[in-house]
């Protein structure tokens, strides 16, 4: 494959070329006159000197024929007669003789009988023996170029030119007179010699010429070229004013245009996918948008997760680069889009055993296809949130249930109080087991009371009140707070903080409560000791702390029971505490979750997301810090 050739070299190429076609053309008009003129010069002297020994030959036999008295009467006898005529006459043999000296285009002369035997010929050796038959020089002259051009360039080659002796209407005598192409060819050199010195002068010239006046036609389209790079790689600056108005000058002022609306255009799409990519980063789903020809365009973070990609790998490729037909997305994505047939909802098992949905649907505008949506979900974490929501409306039905049955106890429970004391009044000298049993009596209804008012409490709507603070500052504050309690179970505790602020709007009370929760649980774990470990970091666009006890962990039958209330496996637990936790992480828009496996411990993970004012990345935030 040629390289591609730039602007410049195609103009230079292109004007030489046009000189060099002139030139040939000139060159062959000139070598083809110059050929013809030496070609006719040679046949007009040639033919002089045929003519001439003709005349001598036939003069020179009547002279004979009128002196002789015996005349010959048979051919054998006529030819004979004439070759002693010939050979004896001296003006012939001087005639034949000076020709070669004087014309040096001629090779040879000869008269030869009907038979092409050689009567008289300039060779002495080739009397009596027949000269070989050579191709008529008139037929070179009315030949064509390339025939004429042979005889400079071709192999040697001898033409002749034939006159007839005639006896009675009949020949019995030839003239020829040979003409060699070594003879017209050294005519011919110098001048074709020069000819050429010329041509090559003029197209070396010509590429001289053509290199300079490329170099001045594109001067300006260079410039042009380097604005265009500006602006292509986005250094879109105004350029100085140009009061050119020829050709250059329009075009700078169209480029200038363009420049300016490229600059809004670049501002505006900034912007666009700004906000894209934050909304797609926010996205659980993953999105995919592929063009009508299947190139994608757009690609969610999520993606990544799902088919342990790059975005880099999979922007701009097309599908059956981004997806392998081995797979088991990728055989269906690859049939839908060849059927051109929508995908509505098809589960798989990805390459680290996720359970994923995937569907696919072809975008059209009045029965165009525009391109295609890929829609990938997580099953798990679909049915994750299902639970959540499911969770969520059986605390709100219990809360409901809750607030009207505090409310009904409570009375009561007042009543039964007050009652009890004017009993314990008037029994001031009762039996000492009935006042055990009042004691018992008023013990218990104060645990219904405490019951019942923590149950209030719970289901009471909650007012936040919220303020910026760093996460790392709130887990610090909770460590100090549940030292003593992982103290007595000799937990030692440790602290990873970020080492970046993560900055929140929360209410500190309240999720101080909800973290101390899980502390406190995760303590509790571990009755022979052990670490508890908290961490702080930035996950994606939120703040995540995690706590990781080693204890036994939590068995897997009782696992989606845990933030149900008054769900314990604990002799003391009231089974308030991890359902608080969980309704306070719902309020600030956050979420909890757990991984536990049995013997190795439980890390929980609280998300909280991170202040609006938060845009920097983790490595700004490192570096600031």
């Amino acid at each position: 494959m040629l390289p591609k050739l730039r602007l410049k070299t195609k103009l230079v190429i292109a004007i030489t070329g046009m000189v060099v076609a002139l030139a040939v053309a000139l060159l062959t008009l000139y070598v083809s006159h110059l050929v013809q003129r030496t070609v006719e010069s040679a046949y007009t002297q040639s033919n002089f000197v045929a003519h001439e020994t003709l005349h001598l030959a036939r003069q020179a036999l009547e002279e004979d024929l009128e002196s002789t008295k015996l005349k010959p009467i048979t051919p054998e006898e006529f030819e004979q007669f004439a070759q002693e005529s010939l050979t004896t006459d001296p003006g012939l043999g001087s005639l034949m003789e000076s020709i070669i000296g004087y014309s040096p285009e001629v090779l040879d002369t000869a008269i030869v009988n009907v038979k092409g035997v050689a009567l008289m010929h300039s060779d002495n050796e080739m009397i009596g023996k027949k000269v070989p038959a050579r191709d008529d020089l008139a037929h070179l002259l009315r030949g064509g170029f390339r025939d004429q051009l042979r005889i400079v360039y071709g192999p040697m080659k001898t033409y002749e030119i034939t006159l007839p002796l005639e006896r009675n209407d009949s020949p019995f005598l030839y003239v020829k007179v040979g003409i060699s192409t070594v003879f017209l060819r050294s005519t011919l050199r110098p001048e074709l010699n020069q000819a050429l010195l010329f041509s090559a002068v003029t197209i070396f010239i010509s590429f001289l010429l053509a290199a300079g006046l490329s170099n001045l036609a594109l001067s300006p389209l260079e410039a042009i070229s380097r604005r265009l790079d500006e602006m292509t790689s986005g250094n879109i600056t105004p350029a100085p004013s140009d009061n050119r108005t020829d050709e250059y000058g329009a075009v700078s002022t169209k480029i200038e245009r363009i420049g300016r609306q490229m600059r809004n255009v670049n501002e505006i799409f900034s912007a666009l996918q700004e906000n894209v990519d934050q909304l797609m980063a926010n996205l659980q789903d993953g999105l995919m948008l592929f063009t009508r020809d299947g190139h994608a365009v757009l690609v969610s973070a999520s993606i990544e997760t799902f088919l342990n990609k790059s975005r880099r790998e999979m922007l701009g490729h097309e599908v059956h680069e981004i997806f392998s037909p081995e797979t088991a997305l990728g055989s269906v994505v690859l049939e839908t889009f060849e059927l051109r047939r929508p995908l509505s909802t098809y589960e798989f098992t990805n390459e680290s055993g996720r359970r994923l949905q995937a569907s696919l649907d072809f975008i059209e505008e009045n029965g165009e296809r525009l391109g295609a949506l890929l829609t990938l979900r997580d099953t798990e974490s679909m049915r994750q949130i299902e639970g959540e929501i499911e969770l969520s409306r059986r605390l709100a039905d219990v809360g409901r249930l809750t607030r009207g049955v505090g409310h009904e106890v409570k009375n009561p429970i007042n009543a039964i109080v007050v009652h009890l004391e004017l009993l314990r009044n008037k029994l001031q000298s009762a039996d000492p087991a009935a006042v055990r049993h009042m004691d018992i009596i008023g013990k218990e209804i104060r645990r219904l009371d405490r019951v019942v008012q923590t149950l209030v409490d719970f289901t009471r709507p909650m007012d936040l009140r919220l303020s910026d603070h760093d996460l790392r500052a709130i887990v610090e504050e909770v460590m100090t707070l549940a030292s003593p309690d992982a103290e007595k179970h000799d937990v030692h505790m440790i602290n990873e903080s970020a080492p970046f602020p993560l900055p929140v709007k929360i209410d500190a009370d309240l999720f101080k409560q909800a973290l101390l929760n899980i502390v406190i649980n995760g303590a509790q774990a571990m009755p022979i000791g052990g670490v508890l470990t908290l961490r702080t970091r930035r996950h994606e666009s939120e703040a995540q702390v995690e706590i990781a006890d080693q204890g036994e962990g939590i068995p897997e039958e009782i696992r989606d029971k845990i933030f149900n209330l008054y769900f314990t496996t604990k002799k003391s637990g009231t089974g308030i505490g991890l359902a608080m936790t969980y309704k306070v992480m719902q309020m600030h828009n956050g979420s909890v979750s757990f991984i536990s496996r049995e013997g190795e411990g439980t890390t929980f993970y609280l998300n909280l997301p991170l202040a609006r004012s938060e845009q920097k990345t983790e490595a700004d935030l490192v570096a600031q810090s």
